[in-house]
Formats: structure tokens, sequence, C-alpha cells
């Protein structure tokens, strides 16, 4: 009996969105005991931008990628057979984001679904994306990542509010004819510390309610030294890990694309893997942490950088525990 020919998914266009508004480390100086020196040296944000307009959530930039990558594409809505949306604030339980972005975009034919898994989020999404290409069953598979943070952050607690930004990016799955494409994933889960890291009402077990708003369980919360070790040994590990297997030597990668959460744990990771600051992607300066969008972000800014058959590690560690990495070899020139 033959063998079936190999499917491999491969990253055929991305799109990006960020709001206008910007929140400064200057401006945080106003609403907490913090200043900008303190935040540049201990996680390298800058600046965050910020979704403020309240009739606006997590599927209006969802939408803004879509439609981005459809028109970079040249694909009609009608051809999109799947939406997965990583993000962990979706505009409400249900329907879910992917659902309302689907139908914005005009996306008859699709399924659409969250999947959630915090900063992870967009590896997860990826790796099924591919799995959909890899099987045969569809030809389009849209892969975005999406977070309005701003929406689930206490500005007054200092620790957090630093942090995170709003954002959205994402990238057109397709099956690719050559060697280029999703070449490896490692991912993984460990909810042992799930408590340091998580945001603890409205969900089925501590369902809203006026104790629950009063306690501030709608808020993220997040144990920082402990979120830290676990980060920096996860990522790094995992990142290293895959380039091992893969048999690539740091002369091999062009860039370590690595979730935003903070310089410290992106520097630690690049030289886990032994490769210098000139081969890894970082804009956190820029954008703050926005959870599942980051990745997805740096290659956006990069695209134009990229160039067919460029090795590509992606990196990330989140909530829950998740963790994972990603090989990627690009899968073309940007015009």
């Amino acid at each position: 009996m033959s063998e079936l020919p190999l499917r491999r998914a491969a990253i055929k266009a991305v799109g990006h969105y960020v709001p206008d508004d910007v929140l400064t480390n200057a401006d945080l100086e106003k609403m907490v005991d913090t200043s900008d020196e303190w935040i540049r040296t201990r996680t390298g944000i800058k600046e965050r931008r910020i979704l403020r307009d309240p009739d606006k959530a997590t599927s209006f930039m969802a939408t803004q990628v879509a439609q981005q990558i459809l028109e970079k594409s040249g694909l009609s809505p009608e051809e999109i057979d799947v939406i997965v949306l990583a993000t962990i604030t979706p505009d409400m339980f249900f329907p879910s984001a992917a659902c309302l972005t689907a139908s914005a975009i005009g996306a008859k034919n699709a399924w659409a679904f969250d999947l959630s898994a915090a900063c992870s989020g967009f590896l997860y999404a990826l790796s099924t994306g591919a799995s959909m290409i890899e099987g045969g069953r569809y030809k389009n598979v849209l892969v975005i990542g999406a977070d309005k943070m701003s929406s689930i952050i206490n500005y007054e607690d200092r620790n957090t509010c630093i942090l995170f930004g709003d954002g959205a990016a994402g990238v057109l799955l397709q099956e690719t004819a050559d060697e280029t494409g999703i070449m490896d994933s490692i991912l993984a889960t460990d909810a042992s510390n799930w408590s340091s890291l998580c945001m603890p009402g409205g969900g089925s077990l501590k369902p809203a309610s006026a104790a629950t708003i009063a306690a501030g369980d709608h808020f993220l919360y997040q144990e920082g030294k402990t979120v830290f070790k676990m980060a920096v040994n996860g990522m790094a590990n995992v990142a290293a890990e895959i380039v091992e297997r893969n048999q690539l030597a740091p002369e091999d990668i062009r860039y370590l694309v690595p979730h935003q959460a903070n310089l410290r744990i992106i520097d630690a990771t690049a030289r886990k893997m032994g490769i210098d600051d000139s081969k890894v992607m970082i804009n956190i300066d820029r954008y703050g942490n926005t959870t599942a969008a980051t990745i997805p972000l740096c290659l956006a800014d990069w695209e134009k950088e990229l160039k067919k058959g460029d090795n590509l590690i992606f990196a990330a560690f989140g909530g829950g525990f998740t963790w994972g990495a990603t090989y990627v070899k690009w899968s073309y020139d940007t015009p």
C-alpha cells in the first residue's frame, strides 16, 4: 500500500491591528506608584495600546486582522473554511469572538471557534489550524490571536497594569507544495500552579456577583516571582528542545519569535538557544504584552525582512500554565 503524500501547512499571509490610543509609562506614573525607569529596566516596555471605545471588543480587532489578510491574499470571505481565534478576553462567553468575527467579514462558509491558552494561545491555535490543513479537509484557515487585556486589568494594581496592552494579529494557513511551512511543534500544559496566574471570577466556579466584583475577582491576578521563574524555564527549555530535535545550529536560525511578556525572559530564551540579539524579534517596548497577539504582531512587524526558507522559532509561556515552541520555515518573500 503506497503512502499518502505529506501535506504541510504554511503561513501565506499576515495581518495585524493595534488601537490608536497609547498608554505610556509616563501616563502610568500618574495612576500608580511606579516610574518609567522602573518599568523599562524590569520589563522593557515603554508604551502599550488601549482599545478605549466601550462599544468595541476583541472581535472588532480580530475582524480588522481578518479583513487585512483577505485583502493581502486576494481571497473572498466565502473561501475561508475555518477561523481559530486564540483569546482569553472574548466579547462574551458566547457566542464566541470567532463566530462574531466570521459574521463581520462575511465568512458564510466557515466554522469558527475560540481557543483559550492565554499567552500560548497563538501557538496552540497555530498547531490546531495546521492539523486541519495537514488532514486535507480544509484549504484556507485563519489563525488569529487577539486580546483586549485592558478589559481585565486593575489599573490600581501596579504589578499588572504596567505589563499589558490590547492588540490582534494573525495568519492565513494554506497547504504548501515545497519544503517550507510549519515543520514541528512542542506544546505543554501543567496546572499545578494555576492560581499564580489567573482571573478567579466570572466562570462557573465563581459566577459574577456583588461579592466577586467587590473582591476584584474579575481582574487578572499574577504572582510575579512565581510566574517569572516558571516562564524563564518553560520558554527557554522548550525553545532549546525544538532546536535540538530538528538538528538546527544557532547559525541556521534567522529569528527567534518569542512571546513578548518580559525582556528578561526573552533574553534568557535567546541565551539558551545560543543566538544573539540581532536574531530576536522584540516589539514589547511599543505594545507591551498583548497575550495571544504578541507572536503574530512580531511577524507583521518583521514581514518585509523575511525571506522564503528562513528558519523561525516561535516560543511562548502563559497562564494555565501553558507553553510551547514551533519551528516554522517561512514560505514566501514579501512583495
